[in-house]
This record gives structure tokens, C-alpha cells and sequence, in this order.
């Protein structure tokens, strides 16, 4: 071997160490046994950032059959965490509209709304609208089909009017 090709590897080796160490304090692994953890968890971010920027980004199907699952299902926050790693970069209407539809759903009350619930739904159908102004939602099981209706139950469910004080409210539906 030529001693150009001995130097060539060398310097190979010592940027993959090099590269290797600065990932080590970048994740910070509290254990060696998180760093298999950590390097999925970089490997998946790296992969969807590459999807995003060859524009082959796509939505996982199963997380989000999952948390469309959870949701028909009542447990919002369960949904929530599918959606979130079905939809990692938060690009996809659908999915984010989902997303915002599960804090109405749990922040809904016969009594009172949960305001906390409410505004976090009110900035993520925000989100919606910015990604996709015209979406409407095929799914026949939802009352509220396009973000702006669902920004308008919000919005009235955050105002306080005298509506609030009317004893036949709890016989109102969630919608």
C-alpha cells in the first residue's frame, strides 16, 4: 500500500472518531445503555429531515392509524403522541388537523372548558390553517370538517358570556 492511501484512511478514521465524539456530547447519553436509544432517535431525525429536503416527506400511516384509533377512542393523549410521531415535522394537514381536533375533544366540557386545552387547540388549528387554508376533513364522524370551524368553537368556548351561566348548557353535545 502506498503510504498516500495510509495517510488517506488515517485521516478517514480520525473524522469518523471526530464526528463520533461530537455526537456523543451533543445527545448527552446518561448511560451506555441509552446510546443505542439516541442513535435510533438521531438516525429517524436525520431521516426525516433528508425526506423533508428531497420533498419525499410522507406521513407513517401506521402511527397515524394508531392515533386515529386512540382518538376514536377517547384518549386524547394517546392520539396526540401518535400524531406527533406519525407527523414528526408537522407538515401534513390531516394529520395536524387531528392533532387540534384532540384538544377540543378533551377540553370539552358539560360544565366549563378547559381553557389550558382550548388554547393549545386554538394555536395548533392556527398551524392547520398556515399548512393548508382550504382542508376539509372526509371523515364522517367529525361534526367540525374544516379548521375554521373548528378556530371558531375555540374561540367561543374561550370568550365568557352570560351563555356560560345558562343551567340548560349541560345538555349541550360535543361536537
Amino acid at each position: 500500500m502506498k503510504e498516500k492511501h495510509i495517510q488517506l484512511i488515517g485521516v478517514i478514521i480520525a473524522g469518523i472518531y471526530a464526528v463520533f465524539i461530537a455526537w456523543i456530547y451533543l445527545v448527552e447519553p446518561k448511560s451506555l445503555t441509552e446510546v443505542p436509544t439516541k442513535a435510533q432517535t438521531t438516525f429517524e431525525n436525520v431521516t426525516t429531515k433528508a425526506q423533508v429536503i428531497t420533498n419525499t416527506y410522507e406521513v407513517d400511516q401506521e402511527k397515524f392509524n394508531e392515533g386515529l384509533a386512540a382518538f376514536r377512542k377517547d384518549n386524547f393523549i394517546a392520539a396526540r403522541d401518535y400524531f406527533e410521531r406519525a407527523d414528526p415535522e408537522r407538515r401534513d394537514a390531516k394529520t395536524q388537523f387531528y392533532f387540534a381536533y384532540s384538544f377540543y375533544r378533551q377540553g370539552f366540557g358539560k360544565v366549563y372548558n378547559d381553557n389550558e386545552l382550548f388554547k393549545k387547540g386554538l394555536e395548533q388549528v392556527d398551524k392547520v390553517i398556515a399548512l393548508d387554508k382550504n382542508f376539509k376533513t372526509d371523515d364522517a364522524d367529525l361534526q367540525l370538517k374544516t379548521p375554521a370551524e373548528l378556530k371558531n368553537e375555540f374561540e367561543e368556548g374561550l370568550k365568557v358570556t352570560a351563555e356560560d351561566f345558562n343551567p340548560f348548557k349541560v345538555l349541550r353535545q360535543r361536537k
